[in-house]
C-alpha cells in the first residue's frame, strides 16, 4: 500500500478508536503501530513499543509535568485555592459583580499554581460558584466566570500544555512561559472586562454585599501569605535565572509541601488524594506523549505532513486565510479533546506547516493554547463547561452556555490582538534574551 493511504487508513483507525471510547493515548500508539508495520514491516515497529516508553521517561523535560501537578495538587488540598478566592473576596467582593471578578482573579492565581484549565475549572466550581449562588449571582453570570475563568489555567505559567508543546517541539519551555505573561495578563484583564459589561448591562444579575473592613482585608492578606509566596517563589526563580524551569518545579512541589505541612493540612488523607491525583494526571499525561511519539513516527514515515504543507502552498491562499482555516479546526477539536489531546494530536500536521509560513514557534505555541481555550467553552460541546456542569449538576447545559458568551467574544478580541500584534508575545522574551 502506498504510504499516503497508508497514513489516511492510520488517521481514520485513530478516530474509529477514539470513537469507541479507547483513551487517546492508546488508540495514538496502536494507529501508529499498525501504519508504521504496514510501512517498514513488523519487526522494527515494535521496537517502538520497548523505545518510545524509555525515552519518554527518561525526557527530563517531561519530569516537570509530574512536578507542577504535584505542586497544584498539594496546594489544593492545602486549601491555598480557597483562601486565594477569600483574599480576592475581600478586596472587591462588596462591588457589583465582585464575586465574579474575584473568581476571575483567583483562576489566574491557581493557575499560576496549577498548570491546568481543567483543574483549574474543577477547583473553583467547588470554591466560587457556591458562594456567588449563596449571595444571589445569575446563574448564567456565576457559572460563565467559573468555566471561562478556568481556561486561564493553561495560560498564565507554568502552564502544562505549554512544556508539553516545548519538549514536543523542542523550544525553550522558559521562551513559552516569558512569552505567555503578556497574553496571559490580557486575558485576565478582558475576562474582568466581560464581567463588569455583564453586570452594568444585567445589574441585577449581581448583588451589592457589604464591604469588609480594612482591618479584615489586611487579616485576609496575612492569612493568604502562603500561596502568594509560593507563586512568587516559582515565578521569580525562574524567570530571574536563579532556577532553571526544572529546578523550580521541583522547588515549587517541596516548597507546597512543606507549606502544607506548616498549616497542618498534610494529613494521611489529603497526602494519599495529591500523590493519587498526580500519579493519574502524570500517567495519561505519559500515555499520551508515548502513544503521541509512537504516531508520530509513522506519520513521519507516510509523509503526510509534507504532503499538507505542499498541498497549502499550492492553494495559494495567504498565511492569514490559514491561520483561519487553522483556528476553526482547533475550534471544533477544542469542543470534543481537553487542551493536552488536542495540543498532541494536531502537532505532528500543524508545526511542519506554521514552519514553513514563516512564523515564530514561540508565538504559534502562544496562539496554539489561546484557541484551544476557546474551543474549551464553545458549544456544542466545550470540555471545560461539561466539567463544570459534573460539578453543579443542578445548573442546565444552556444557562452554562449563555454565561460563558461575553467570555467568548473577548477571547475572539484577544485572539485578533495577538495576531495582528505579535509583538505582544514576542517583546518579553527577546527582552530577556530567551529568543
Amino acid at each position: 500500500m502506498d504510504p499516503i493511504q497508508t497514513g489516511l487508513a492510520g488517521i481514520a483507525l485513530l478516530f474509529l478508536l477514539i470513537l469507541l471510547h479507547v483513551p487517546i493515548g492508546v488508540a495514538m500508539g496502536v494507529s501508529g503501530l499498525v501504519g508504521t508495520g504496514l510501512i517498514i514491516g513488523w519487526e522494527p515497529a515494535l521496537t517502538l513499543v520497548a523505545t518510545e516508553p524509555t525515552s519518554a521517561i527518561a525526557n527530563e523535560g517531561l519530569g516537570v509535568v509530574a512536578l507542577f501537578l504535584l505542586m497544584g495538587n498539594l496546594a489544593f488540598v492545602g486549601g491555598l485555592s480557597a483562601e486565594l478566592y477569600r483574599l480576592f473576596q475581600s478586596f472587591v467582593g462588596h462591588r457589583r459583580g465582585g464575586l465574579a471578578l474575584a473568581t476571575i482573579g483567583s483562576c489566574a492565581g491557581f493557575g499560576a499554581v496549577c498548570g491546568s484549565a481543567v483543574a483549574t475549572t474543577a477547583t473553583m466550581a467547588r470554591v466560587a460558584l457556591p458562594e456567588m449562588l449563596q449571595r444571589g449571582y445569575a446563574k448564567p453570570l456565576a457559572a460563565g466566570s467559573v468555566a471561562a475563568g478556568g481556561t486561564l489555567g493553561i495560560i498564565i505559567p507554568p502552564s502544562v500544555v505549554l512544556i508539553l508543546y516545548g519538549v514536543l517541539t523542542e523550544n525553550s519551555i522558559l521562551a513559552l512561559f516569558v512569552g505567555s505573561i503578556i497574553p496571559g495578563l490580557i486575558a485576565t484583564a478582558l475576562y474582568l472586562v466581560a464581567v463588569v459589561a455583564v453586570v452594568v448591562w444585567r445589574p441585577d444579575s449581581a448583588p451589592v454585599g457589604a464591604a469588609a473592613p480594612w482591618r479584615d482585608r489586611w487579616r485576609t492578606l496575612m492569612q493568604s501569605w502562603a500561596v502568594i509566596v509560593l507563586a512568587l517563589v516559582v515565578g521569580l526563580g525562574i524567570y530571574s535565572g536563579v532556577f532553571t524551569v526544572t529546578e523550580g518545579a521541583s522547588v515549587g512541589a517541596s516548597f507546597a509541601l512543606l507549606l502544607t505541612w506548616l498549616r497542618g493540612r498534610l494529613g494521611r488523607a489529603n497526602f494519599l488524594t495529591a500523590m493519587r491525583d498526580t500519579a493519574k494526571g502524570t500517567g495519561l499525561v505519559f500515555v499520551m506523549i508515548i502513544g503521541a511519539s509512537i504516531f508520530g513516527y509513522f506519520v513521519s514515515l507516510s509523509g503526510m505532513p509534507g504532503k499538507v504543507v505542499a498541498g497549502i502552498e499550492a492553494l495559494g491562499w495567504p498565511p492569514l486565510a490559514v491561520l483561519a482555516l487553522l483556528m476553526v479546526l482547533y475550534l471544533i477539536g477544542g469542543a470534543f479533546f481537553d487542551e493536552i489531546a488536542l495540543m498532541i494530536l494536531t502537532l505532528p500536521f500543524v508545526y511542519p506547516l506554521i514552519i514553513s509560513m514563516g512564523y515564530d514557534p514561540i508565538w504559534w505555541g502562544i496562539i496554539n493554547v489561546v484557541i484551544i481555550e476557546l474551543g474549551m467553552i464553545i458549544p456544542p460541546i466545550g470540555i471545560n463547561v461539561f466539567v463544570l456542569k459534573g460539578v453543579a449538576r443542578d445548573i442546565p447545559l444552556t444557562t452554562i452556555y449563555r454565561g460563558v458568551a461575553p467570555f467568548i467574544a473577548v477571547d475572539v478580541v484577544r485572539l485578533a490582538l495577538l495576531i495582528v500584534f505579535p509583538v505582544l508575545v514576542l517583546w518579553l522574551p527577546r527582552q530577556l534574551g530567551w529568543l
